[in-house]
């Protein structure tokens, strides 16, 4: 646990689950895995999770429960934002649903903090998050820690966020249909490290990626009964003409896109076009556009040559897109 986080777009990190195993080539450089075995490989919450390789320590798919950790954000009064399981990933395999389920009681009792929650396991988030059940199984939960209860208003949970990791278009592919199809307040993408251009406008899965919810106001009808709710949001007859209709509108797009290059002796570099594409397909969408670093390669202009990647520093290669930050977030939304 960090209450101060050096990850640029959140205050805090909180790990009551650590541990992973790699499923994708954004996992080859883990940061958190390097780190789990080398200087915290004999942390108790570390100890074991990875194992030796001729390129250094790798994830065994062995994970740490740290109950002593769960509680944590109850302590915290000081509202911020909180990167859920920063060593891990909360919808691992190995990872009991009754553990997901006490993470998500904390996050319900913890009102004043917004969580950050991103996964590679998209489908496990998607069958977990997507269960009738679920509501009501977090307000039985909710005793446990609070030593009362009361029954949470809103579903999904208005601060939490979740996102899933897209290193490429492949995962892209993979994993955003299903974001998209999970109930969230906010859901985004981290694009870190980027490995490869990505195309966000797009429809795969039935939902547009991007700017797909923008035209909803919340005032047209799926074929149901009269105060459905879908994906957060209320739907209602028209009282004019009771016209029942449901179309992409209602769709939820993508509401946050943060993007990134590696860091690390063995970082790969990321070029400069793949970032710039995100970003002007998050200006046209009017999406929150976060352009977290350039990692280890940055890139070198000059009057003959254009985007030349040199190998940099990270405080060196810094966090500029063509002369500029950017740190757009979604508004943090309270219940």
């Amino acid at each position: 646990m960090a209450e101060n986080s050096k990850i640029e777009w959140t205050d805090a990190t909180w790990n009551p689950i650590t541990g992973c195993s790699v499923v994708s080539p954004g996992c080859t450089n883990c940061y958190a895995m390097k780190l789990a075995g080398t200087r915290l490989q004999h942390h108790p919450s570390r100890a074991g999770l990875t194992n030796p390789t001729k390129s250094g320590p790798v994830w065994n798919g062995k994970v740490s429960l740290n109950r002593n950790w769960l509680a944590q954000p109850l302590e915290w009064k000081k509202p911020r934002m909180v990167f859920v399981c920063a060593h891990g990933d909360l919808f691992h395999d190995e990872v009991p649903d009754k553990w997901i389920l006490d993470i998500y009681t904390i996050m319900a009792i913890a009102q004043q903090h917004t969580f950050q929650v991103l996964t590679k396991r998209a489908d496990r988030m998607h069958d977990f998050l997507s269960r009738s059940d679920l509501l009501e199984e977090i307000y039985a939960n909710w005793y446990t820690f609070s030593g009362n209860a009361r029954e949470v208003w809103t579903w999904p949970l208005s601060n939490v966020w979740l996102g899933v990791s897209v290193e490429d278009q492949k995962r892209a592919n993979e994993r955003i249909p299903l974001l998209l199809d999970t109930p969230a307040a906010i859901r985004w993408i981290s694009a870190e490290p980027l490995l490869g251009p990505l195309d966000l406008n797009s429809n795969m899965g039935g939902t547009q990626w991007i700017g797909g919810q923008r035209g909803c106001g919340g005032t047209h009808r799926h074929g149901g009964r009269s105060g459905e709710v879908i994906h957060g949001v209320m739907h209602v007859a028209d009282p004019l003409t009771a016209h029942h209709h449901h179309d992409d509108r209602c769709a939820p797009g993508l509401d946050w896109v943060v993007t990134g290059g590696e860091s690390g002796t063995a970082a790969r570099a990321m070029q400069p076009d793949w970032a710039r594409s995100l970003r002007d397909q998050c200006s046209a969408a009017k999406v929150p556009f976060f352009f977290k670093q350039w990692g280890n390669y940055a890139p070198l202009l000059s009057a003959t040559t254009k985007d030349t990647m040199y190998r940099a520093t990270k405080n060196i290669a810094g966090r500029l897109l063509d002369g500029r930050e950017h740190n757009a977030m979604p508004e943090v939304r309270k219940s």
